[in-house]
């Protein structure tokens, strides 16, 4: 039997990789989720099998607790809860992975004969990377429930301490893979990783958290297959390496998306400072505001022969996304075509729209990627902004500022926008938005769900 092992780890490993070129369609996403779960299912059946374990009664007790954490997760965290799943997730993947590293370096005290190399090496980097991506993930869980601040926290040399931390860890080990029995500095390890995830989070603004989510995501990975090289698991290997790459990818995706390198996004401190005040609906300084009631954006939609919906993290924290369906639907009764232009950055992790539209049931085809809609803005008679801001900022285009060179959505090409927020308040950028002021635009106050609601109502009226 143990030559086939080697093969059913193969056979998961497939799987996986036929799950992720899956899940790159919403369309095959459920699908993709499913080969997924059974080639892990597989890998964790032929471990626990054939892995020489004796004492099941822990494992039974872990898998039970755990099983039942995350089906309670899953029921209940809401859509706008994901993505500080996903960073506790992540959290978890990296702790995981240097408690199982750890209890195998200090197991290796107990048993005569010297670690070898090659798996020392394993050990300190899986304590390493997976203690740095626990710590750093709580912190981003942190930013994004709004337990601590989303803004980005400096402090004086603070680039120089990370700096310091991270050569001290890597002398640390180094020093104990020369010399396994330096237990003590083996925790120091683990204490320098956790604390330098903290301090490389905290720099980071909300605005970032779509790229630190997918980072710390790679990072669990690698840690995990670390781990793997450790315990001489294909699965965990493979699983992990796989992690570790798409994490990477996503990550550089997200920063060409926002126009900013990986290191900018690391060290910048995007966000530590706000260049505006949070305005009240109307306050508009000596620029010109035109506000329309839910009666005259409703005349709008009805009439409108393209309208193309422009979701942000506003819709998802009023969970509006089953009103938006339920209005696009009135006006495609009425002969409208309505489309959904997606941001990669848009939300709070990427794909965040997509799934949050999906749960709504709005048809895969609708949903469009930035390079795909852009060129229809011009044509199209209503772009309706929900929630939405940096993302839709005009300034983007401008040589310099905080936003400049991102890629942005081209509503401001519409024949007419309406953007639909509580005030007149910056993004994450903390930047005022030139779109509000357009003369083809019309502010819609309020919370994006009872807006949606009330032109729900009007738009059989008209």
């Amino acid at each position: 039997m143990a030559d086939f092992i080697p093969l059913l780890y193969l056979l998961s490993a497939v799987m996986f990789i036929v799950g992720l070129k899956r899940l790159s369609s919403p369309a095959t996403a459920r699908s993709g989720n499913t080969i997924a779960s059974v080639g892990m299912l597989i890998a964790i059946v032929v471990t626990l099998g054939f892995g020489g374990i004796v004492d099941f009664r822990w494992i039974i007790v872990g898998m039970l607790i755990g099983s039942t954490i995350g089906a309670v997760f899953a029921r209940r965290v809401k859509m706008t809860g994901m993505p500080q799943m996903v960073a506790l997730l992540n959290g978890f993947g990296g702790g995981a992975s240097a408690l199982v590293a750890g209890s195998e370096f200090l197991r290796s005290q107990t048993v005569p004969g010297a670690l070898p190399i090659n798996v020392g090496i394993s050990v300190q980097l899986s304590v390493l990377i997976g203690a740095l991506t626990f710590s750093g993930s709580l912190i981003a869980f942190g930013k994004l429930q709004e337990v601590v601040t989303g803004k980005a926290v400096t402090y004086p040399l603070q680039k120089l301490l990370n700096a310091v931390l991270l050569i001290g860890a890597v002398v640390m080990v180094v020093m104990v893979v020369a010399d396994p029995q330096r237990t003590t500095l083996f925790y120091g390890i683990m204490a320098v990783a956790l604390v330098l995830g903290v301090l490389s989070v905290l720099p980071i603004g909300g605005a970032d958290m779509p790229v630190v989510i997918s980072l710390l995501n790679s990072y669990s990975g690698i840690a995990a297959a670390m781990t793997g090289f450790v315990i001489n698991n294909y699965g965990l290997i493979i699983s992990g390496a796989l992690v570790g790459a798409s994490g990477l990818i996503l990550t550089q995706i997200m920063c060409k998306a926002m126009n900013r390198s990986l290191v900018n996004v690391l060290f910048g401190a995007f966000g530590a400072t706000s260049s505006g005040a949070a305005a009240l609906p109307g306050s508009t300084g000596d620029k010109t505001v035109r506000q329309v009631t839910a009666e005259d954006a409703a005349t709008m939609l009805a009439y409108a022969r393209s309208v193309i919906v422009v979701p942000g993290y506003g819709l998802a924290v009023a969970q509006a996304q089953h009103d938006i369906r339920e209005m696009a639907d009135l006006i495609e009764a009425r002969g409208g075509e309505v489309k959904y232009a997606i941001h990669p950055v848009a939300g709070r992790m990427p794909g965040h729209m997509n799934v949050l539209l999906a749960e709504a049931n709005v048809p895969y085809d609708k949903l469009r990627d930035m390079d795909q809609i852009n060129s229809e803005f011009e044509r199209c008679d209503v772009a309706l902004i929900v929630g939405a801001n940096d993302v839709v900022n005009p300034d983007a285009r401008l040589p310099t500022g905080p936003l400049a060179g991102m890629p942005i959505l081209d509503v401001d090409k519409a024949k007419h926008v309406i953007v639909m927020k509580r005030s007149l308040s910056p993004g994450f950028a903390g930047v005022d938005n030139p779109l509000f002021y357009m003369e083809n635009t019309s502010m819609f106050f309020g919370n994006a769900k009872a807006s949606v609601m009330a032109l729900v109502k009007e738009i059989p009226e008209v």
